[in-house]
This record gives structure tokens, sequence and C-alpha cells, in this order.
């Protein structure tokens, strides 16, 4: 039976480590593009290999340039994913029976993190993101750091289907993302003025954890779940810690992320 043809989307910037896996297992797309910004590895040539449609941008912020990359494709169907981000086994199967007959604005796909030096076992809770959807009804929203897309229409998460972040090679990382998303924060929390800041900061990390390890089932994975659920509370406490610091000492500017990150992996 037809389905609607879909582009394949990614952005990318030194990530020959991991994008070649990506592509191989999202190749069923009917068309594969990726905007580059600059890679000096051999990011451009896997992409080419694999009859992508490459272009070069400079990189500013993670909305704007995956919002380029959707206005790039030729269908109206877009699989957004990061150049780490790998489809499981069986998932292009659902998503090709997702596209049959889509009634939907888009689809959440379960994710699966990479925690240092294991997966998340597939028993653990895993976060829906919204990746297939119809642009004529979707765009990538400005949140700094943590952009996403919106879209305007009813969402169905596809339970079957399942993508790994291979995210982080190890702890050292995973430390160093959670400093720098955590400083790009506190400017967007001081315009929203967020409030609560000192009781978020005493309560919030603890409860995170507890969240994580317990409730999202991330013992399952055994000393890799309990790093990752500590990092990921380190993480709120450091949000709101610099938050406090930004209050105290303005009008002094909040650090904020390099313009170019050391590559584009999964958020």
């Amino acid at each position: 039976m037809a389905r609607e043809k879909f582009s394949l989307v990614i952005i990318t910037y030194n990530n020959a480590d991991t994008l070649e896996r990506c592509l191989a297992a999202a190749n069923f797309a009917d068309e594969l593009v990726v905007l580059d910004s600059g890679s000096t590895d051999a990011t451009v040539a896997i992409a080419e290999r694999y009859g992508a449609r490459v272009a070069v941008h400079p990189f500013d912020d993670y909305g704007p340039q995956k919002q380029r990359a959707i206005d790039m494709a030729r269908y109206d169907w877009v699989l957004n994913l990061d150049a780490d981000e790998i489809l499981a086994p069986g998932t292009c199967a659902v998503i090709e029976r997702a596209l049959e007959h889509p009634r939907v604005a888009g689809y959440r796909l379960p994710r699966r993190e990479r925690m240092f030096w294991s997966v998340q076992h597939p028993w653990s809770h895993r976060n829906g993101h919204l990746r297939l959807f119809d642009r004529r009804r979707g765009h990538m929203n400005d949140v700094p750091i943590h952009a996403a897309v919106e879209v305007d229409g009813p969402v169905q998460t596809l339970v079957r289907a399942d993508f790994v972040n291979m995210g982080d090679d190890d702890i050292a990382a995973r430390v160093a993302k959670i400093n720098r998303y955590s400083s790009g924060m506190v400017a967007d929390k001081l315009a929203r003025k967020q409030r609560f800041a000192g009781s978020m900061l005493l309560l919030y990390p603890p409860i995170f954890f507890v969240r994580q390890y317990v409730f999202k089932r991330y013992f399952l994975s055994g000393w890799a779940g309990f790093v990752a659920s500590a990092l990921g509370a380190v993480y709120v406490f450091l949000k709101y810690a610099k938050l406090l610091e930004a209050r105290q000492h303005r009008p002094a500017r909040p650090s904020a992320p390099p313009a170019q990150p050391p590559s584009h992996r999964g958020q």
C-alpha cells in the first residue's frame, strides 16, 4: 500500500563518528537532507556517500538551524533526527505503516538514551519526542537549548517504534554538556522572571533523582542508570544555582553556550 513520501532531515557538525549509523538505519526515507555547519571531519563525505542533499550554513542556534533544514525538504512529511540518533530495528516498518493513512499532524517516537557504557533498558520509561510530522502544520519553536517541533493538530505516539540517542561517550562529556546547557538556560529564565529559584534549588534535585531512578525505572540499567539519574539531578541543581548567582550579580550578563557547539548531538 502506498504511503506518504517523507524526507529525513539532519543538522550536523563534526558527526563522522555517528552519522553513518544514523543514515544507514533511516535509509528507507525518500530523501536525505543534511544541513552542515562547516564540519572539518568526514561528515559531509559520509552524507554524500549515502546520497544526501547537503548544504552548509553557519550555526547560530539549534531551532533556527533545524528549521532551515526542514525548509530544505522536498516532501511534506519530515523525520527530524539528530546525527547521533539511530532508529532501532523494526522502527522503519512502524513509520511506513503510520504514513499509509496519517490522520494526525505528527508522531512521537520513544527515545532510549545511551548511558555511558550502556544503553537505557527497554523496560524503563522512554520519553516520547515529536520527530515525524507534517511540516505544513509544524515548525521549530524558539526555546533556547532544547528547541523542539510544535504542530497545529493532534499527535500520536508510535509505541512500537524506538530510537537510541548515542549522546555522550562518557561521564566527562555529560558533565561538560550539563554545565554548558545549564548556563544557556539562565538568560531564558531571567527573561521569564522565573520565581522560587531558592525552593527549586533545595527541593527539585532530589525529587528529580527519585523520579528518574525509581519511577522511570532507570535502576534497570544498573550503575549506569544510577549515574545518569544523579547527573540529571546535578543539571537541575546547576540551572537554579546559576539563576540565583545571576540575580546576585546583575547587571552582569549570564554566561551562555558557544555559538558553535562541539557537535550536533542529541538534546
